[in-house]
């Protein structure tokens, strides 16, 4: 591996890995408020947001967090604007106290906040308007959750991201990266460049799954698998699950995220972090592990897009299933097979928007890719011709990245469509 590469790899992870406080297309709705009512300097009489379709679908019936149980764009948007704080980024909520959450109900009563679908081509595109007597300003997040496209001031354009200068300085993982290059940045990374960011997401995720198996969250998914829990399969699914029933239903812990997602982020560390445990793995082993989850989760990703009609639970779940192959000591083919396996079963798994059943996709995800591990162990492939499944791993990823991204479009638009008829 290149000194380039390695360096993209880590700059990358860094990237990727930061702390988010709640389900994060509510969030990026608030950060995108926050920062609309810091440029007016007050708080606004009037405001309007705009959404793309799949930040509609995903906010329409998750609890936004610190919000005592509000739900959808306007509660965002407003507990953005009445006490949200931009320089915090993914927890721009963290200041949200009880008497700013009896404004944001007060707001809402009033109407304050008109709700529109933007006419856009990027799936993740925010737009706020706020005004007060005569000022006015426009906020528009684009294509990253916390990515400001431009701000306008009483019809003056005061800040414009460069598109040119974007494209340079984006963190982006290389386009030629293979599973090869992501397996030989796992065995050598020294740690020193990633253990912090690695150990806190294990960290701060185990406290929220552990929260969410603690107390009633979402639908219970994690409490109940934990009810008849027979073997470490079944504690790793509902460790996944458990933090995703207390994110889903708007718990304050953070969850260090993974391309920009809290439930791929619990699903890419957990299950690794669980096996660990049960199999007695090195400290170092399982960091290099989870190392390896993370980059092959952002790797798929990479090729999807943040957000489509593809449940990203599955990508985050068949790298998951993959590293507790590499941490168990499966040779490189044996890696190879349980994404075949996994990727080949959960790839049908369509993402309709964020919600408490996304902890049951997780379960069922995370079981699935422990089951093509298992597979892979005992020397069991699903085999090239099958389906979408190719003659290398490299073509069977690109072609379900292909139908997740380009062949579910029109997927993506009649579940938004059902979902706001």
């Amino acid at each position: 591996m290149s000194n380039k590469m390695y360096e993209n790899f880590t700059e990358v992870l860094r990237h990727e890995l930061v702390p988010a406080l709640g389900c994060t297309e509510p969030i990026a709705i608030a950060f995108t408020a926050a920062k609309a009512r810091e440029v007016l300097g007050h708080m606004p009489e009037k405001m309007k947001v705009s959404c793309s379709g799949n930040i509609v679908k995903n906010v329409k019936s998750v609890t936004v967090p610190s919000t005592d149980g509000l739900k959808g764009i306007a509660s965002s948007a407003i507990a953005g604007a009445v006490n949200g704080d931009s320089s915090l980024e993914y927890e721009v909520l963290k200041p949200i106290t009880r008497e700013n959450v009896e404004t944001v109900r007060h707001f809402l009563e009033e109407g304050m906040c008109e709700v529109g679908l933007l006419d856009t081509e990027a799936v993740l595109d925010i737009e706020v308007r706020m005004s007060a007597g005569n000022d006015s300003v426009v906020v528009e997040v684009k294509d990253e959750h916390t990515h400001i496209d431009h701000i306008e001031k009483n019809g003056e354009i005061i800040y414009q991201a460069k598109s040119e200068a974007a494209a340079e300085n984006a963190v982006m993982l290389d386009p030629d990266t293979t599973l090869p290059d992501i397996l030989w940045y796992a065995d050598h990374v020294d740690l020193n460049d990633v253990k912090d960011i690695i150990e806190e997401q294990i960290n701060k995720n185990l406290v929220i799954a552990e929260e969410g198996l603690r107390r009633p969250y979402g639908a219970n998914v994690g409490k109940n698998i934990m009810k008849t829990c027979r073997d470490c399969t079944d504690k790793a699914v509902a460790y996944a699950a458990a933090g995703s029933d207390a994110r889903m239903d708007g718990c304050k812990l953070p969850v260090v995220i993974n391309s920009g997602s809290g439930n791929q982020g619990l699903t890419v560390s957990m299950p690794v972090y669980i096996f660990a445990e049960e199999y007695n793995v090195s400290h170092e082993k399982m960091l290099r592990a989870v190392v390896f989850s993370n980059m092959t989760a952002i790797y798929q990703k990479s090729k999807l897009g943040k957000l489509s009609a593809y449940c990203g639970a599955v990508s985050a779940a068949c790298a998951s299933g993959a590293a507790i192959t590499y941490m168990l000591g499966g040779t490189y083919e044996q890696i190879e097979n349980t994404l075949t396996n996994a990727i080949a079963t959960l790839s049908g798994i369509v993402c309709d928007g964020a919600k408490a059943s996304c902890a049951a996709k997780i379960a069922t995800a995370v079981d699935s890719a422990i089951l093509a591990h298992k597979m892979a162990m005992s020397g069991d492939v699903l085999k090239s011709g099958e389906g979408l499944i190719a003659d290398t791993l490299q073509e069977t990823i690109e072609a379900y990245t292909t139908m997740g991204r380009d062949g579910m479009r029109e997927t993506d638009r009649m579940i938004l469509k059902m979902m706001t008829s």
